[in-house]
């Protein structure tokens, strides 16, 4: 079965389409005796045989059972079927995934280690290995931003291209593993800020650009992972709205603010209120309007902390939102009793 390769390159070179070689699905097996145009071939797995049903004639032996090889490892017979052997990864296609493993017990001689060390060189190549390391780093650090294993795997299929096909050679390893990180939350339109991906790689963000915008252009990942607006004019997977949900479940702010709050920022993006400013801080700022409207304040500073902006980014938003209030509020909020307009302080 053939699978689609992840993530072409953007100009993909000429390749001579080579013939393909499979069994004659043409040729059919009969037996010699019966005749039969519709024979039945019986495969006896049990003592490796292929036999006519109809007239017991032995047409085969010594065949390969293909079936799954089923057995329990369970202390107690029962229903524990296991497969032998852990399961393929289709990322490690081409490397041996079969380890050997020595034991460290060898009296205090040292030959454990030097036996140990001798396995690994031989087992696998450098490419190999410095792959898998890049796979363990993008599992640990996806597990440490709390990110599922989508994203954890596309990262992992886009590191191993451009490792294939050495778009970024001379780049640190962790700057190459911070951008597949960053492409790949916005590929699952899971959104992560510069900023956030910065502080969990510890990746400066001018080196983190850089190897964004080679892999960018490479692979063409303009139609997912680009800062392409839709027709309201934000990012579809790093706008305010979606930053929203998680910094209002990290501050316990209720449903119903997170609701009005994404409704605000709508209305003042149709207004053009605080055009211009970053998805963060347009987030902060409405998150911190809103609490104030609904009379469930929130402090600038919890606020800062959780968007990870300045306090005076914040208070900015805010009192560009406060002087078009009035556009910003719905009428059937101030009349169901709310939101109120008296809550909203007054910063200076």
């Amino acid at each position: 079965m053939a699978f689609a390769q992840p993530f072409p390159l953007a100009a993909a070179a000429q390749k001579t389409q080579q013939p393909a070689f499979g069994p004659d699905l043409a040729v059919r097996l009969i037996c010699p005796e019966c005749r039969d145009p519709n024979p039945n071939i019986v495969e006896e797995f049990g003592s490796g045989d292929l036999v006519c049903g109809s007239c017991g004639l032995v047409l085969g032996d010594r065949i390969v059972d293909t079936r799954s090889e089923w057995r329990t490892f369970a202390n107690d017979e029962g229903d524990d079927p296991s497969r032998v052997g852990a399961a393929s990864d289709p990322l490690l296609e081409g490397i041996e995934q079969l380890d050997t493993l020595i034991s460290f017990r060898d009296g205090g001689t040292g030959i454990a280690r030097e036996l140990q060390r001798a396995a690994s060189r031989s087992q696998s190549s450098r490419s190999e290995r410095n792959l898998l390391t890049a796979f363990r780093d993008i599992g640990s650090w996806c597990d440490q931003f709390s990110l599922p294993k989508t994203i954890s795997d596309i990262a992992k299929q886009l590191y191993k291209r451009s490792d294939e096909e050495k778009l970024l050679r001379g780049k640190p390893l962790e700057a190459v593993i911070a951008a597949c990180i960053f492409i790949a939350c916005r590929q699952a339109h899971v959104p992560r800020t510069f900023r956030e991906i910065c502080n969990l790689t510890h990746v400066s963000k001018k080196t983190l650009g850089q190897c964004y915008k080679a892999l960018e252009q490479a692979f063409n990942l303009s139609p997912g992972a680009t800062a392409q607006v839709n027709a309201n004019g934000s990012n579809p997977s790093t706008g305010p709205e979606n930053l929203l949900v998680r910094y209002c479940n990290h501050l316990d702010l209720p449903a119903n603010v997170q609701s009005i709050c994404g409704d605000i920022i709508v209305a003042a993006r149709q207004h053009g209120v605080a055009d211009g400013r970053s998805p963060v801080s347009i987030a902060g700022g409405a998150i911190y309007f809103t609490c104030h409207l609904l009379g469930k304040p929130k402090s600038s500073r919890d606020i800062s902390v959780v968007a990870g902006v300045s306090e005076g980014t914040i208070k900015l938003v805010y009192r560009l939102y406060y002087l078009d209030k009035e556009k910003l509020v719905k009428e059937e909020w101030i009349k169901e009793g709310r939101a109120d307009l008296d809550r909203l302080p007054v910063e200076r």
